[in-house]
């Protein structure tokens, strides 16, 4: 079985390693934001997460497109509030 802390780190890596700036800082800051504090469910929803496309990932967490049963609970809700992207000062 595979140490939790190897996992998280493997996760958190796939998820600063999406293709794009906005999906690495999008998904990547949700983990490091959320990840210590996840319990097994919910580091295999994040897990399934990474296996889908980018775009419908930043699109369930905009609100631009409806996120699937499979998605949808407390977890989204917490992708969705953006709360975890750091802004730049203008």
């Amino acid at each position: 079985m595979e140490d939790r802390e190897y996992r998280l780190r493997r996760l958190r890596f796939r998820a600063w390693h999406r293709g794009t700036k906005e999906a690495d800082l999008l998904i990547g800051g949700f983990a490091d934001a959320h990840s210590e504090r996840w319990n097994e469910a919910e580091m295999a929803w994040f897990e399934a997460i990474l296996e889908e496309q980018d775009v419908d990932v930043m699109g369930w967490a905009f609100g631009t497109i409806p996120v699937p049963p499979a998605f949808d609970g407390a977890l989204m809700q917490q992708l969705r509030s953006l709360d975890y992207v750091a802004r730049k000062a203008r």
